[in-house]
């Protein structure tokens, strides 16, 4: 029978494994390790619609002229208005259960999509979240926290408009992913620059990230007011894409649901299986999870450094190519509605894991596409998700805030930090 070395006889890989090595003391059954993964981002999901629902209730004329006429019609002119707002914001975003079975007993193809459109065009706002959501979560995954992907989306939406309407005469098939690639470089370009910074010099990656950002959007304006200006526009537009080169959409206008979607649940996949199933994964994991670790089993930190956030950036690009090549079929000025910005919160309510990501950008899209009908309904602002969303984020980053809310106990294996304390030093 071997004897069992003691901890300064063991090598460096020895050592890493049994840090990254899940503790079997630790481990619980299926059902309950699956709900201690997802109770916290549910619990922070339904704070924030209730704290929400708080201010919409605070802010609204119609419940105080209640409360002035009696203290029973305050309390109905509340939960009238809470009622009224989700009601709108949810039959914007998924569609209003009436007219769906309405139009699907009518049989009227016509009205059938018009009554799905609202949960189809969910799915359109949420598939450049998925992409820079991604970004992010391997960015975390890694040990690095970009704040870029709002600058390497313009960048990848310049070079895949660019590909798109400059180059004329290729099929689909080769137009397509030419401009998907392009896009994914210019995202990756833009990534490479704040990694090699950080991998050789040590310069903080959310501070250079940040300044991306600024020249990418300055940069966007120069080239629309000049080189890429539509020459027939008075306006800072790109020309058209090539119909080549436009992502196919599954239904006649004004249903914009494209195929982008569908590439953006296969790089979830892709990103899965990279980061859990492959030998780089594992060291771009192994350096998130101890860099100091990971250097001394021998792996290379700066290539992997300059690699994740090049990946990083690739990803954040597909996000811009997907709006230029499946939504708006040009290139305009602030064409991006901080999907960049709002894919930070969304990683960390996904807890940096592909499927969660994916759940995240549902739920995030879904948001953003019902604000509209709920601002004409009810009249309350649209930036009340954008409150929504701040306070989810405020919740995933501080789980101990949720813990006292609802008497919960610190698991044994959850970490104790916020996600976001790994990125301090």
């Amino acid at each position: 029978m071997t004897e069992e070395k003691k901890p300064y006889e063991k090598n460096a890989g020895q050592i890493l494994l049994e840090e990254l090595k899940p503790d079997p003391e630790h481990q619980t059954g299926g059902v309950k390790s699956f709900w201690l993964s997802i109770r916290m981002p549910i619990l922070a999901v339904f704070s924030g619609l209730v704290l929400s629902a708080v201010l919409i209730v605070v802010t609204s004329e119609e419940v105080y002229a209640g409360f002035g006429a009696g203290l029973g019609s305050g309390f109905a002119a509340i939960w009238k208005v809470v009622i009224e707002s989700y009601g709108a914001l949810f039959a914007g975003s998924l569609g209003s259960p009436a007219n769906i079975i309405s139009a699907l007993q009518s049989g009227d193809a016509l009205a059938i999509r018009r009554a799905f459109n609202p949960f189809l065009e969910s799915l359109v706002a949420s598939t450049p979240y998925i992409f820079a959501g991604l970004a992010v979560a391997l960015g975390f995954r890694s040990g690095l926290f970009n704040i870029g992907v709002e600058g390497q989306l313009f960048l990848g939406a310049i070079f895949s408009a660019f590909v798109g309407y400059s180059i004329t005469g290729l099929p689909a098939i080769i137009h397509i992913p030419l401009a998907l690639l392009a896009g994914a470089l210019g995202g990756a370009l833009w990534g490479f620059i704040p990694g090699l910074l950080k991998a050789k010099t040590g310069g903080h990656e959310v501070i250079n990230t940040i300044m991306m950002n600024y020249i990418a959007f300055r940069l966007s304006e120069w080239l629309l007011t000049g080189p890429m200006k539509r020459p027939d526009s008075y306006n800072p537009i790109s020309p058209t894409i090539s119909d080549n080169a436009k992502l196919f959409r599954f239904f006649q206008d004004p249903i914009r649901f494209h195929a982008g979607f569908f590439f953006a649940l296969a790089a979830a996949w892709v990103v899965y299986w990279f980061l859990f199933k492959t030998k780089w994964g594992f060291n771009f994991r192994s350096v998130g999870a101890n860099p100091n670790a990971a250097r001394y089993a021998g792996m290379n930190i700066t290539l992997t450094t300059v690699l994740a956030m090049s990946l990083s950036g690739a990803l954040a690009g597909l996000a811009g190519a997907n709006e230029v090549l499946g939504v708006n079929h040009n290139l305009a000025m602030a064409f991006s509605s901080g999907y960049g910005f709002d894919s930070i919160a969304l990683a960390l309510l996904g807890k940096s894991h592909p499927l969660g990501v994916v759940l995240a950008a549902l739920l995030f899209g879904t948001l953003r596409n019902g604000a509209t009908k709920m601002m004409v309904v009810t009249g309350i602002p649209i930036d009340i998700i954008s409150v929504l969303q701040a306070m989810i984020l405020a919740f995933i980053a501080a789980p101990a805030i949720i813990r006292t809310i609802y008497r919960l106990r610190k698991p044994k294996d959850e970490e104790e930090d916020s996600p976001l304390q790994s990125f301090g030093g």
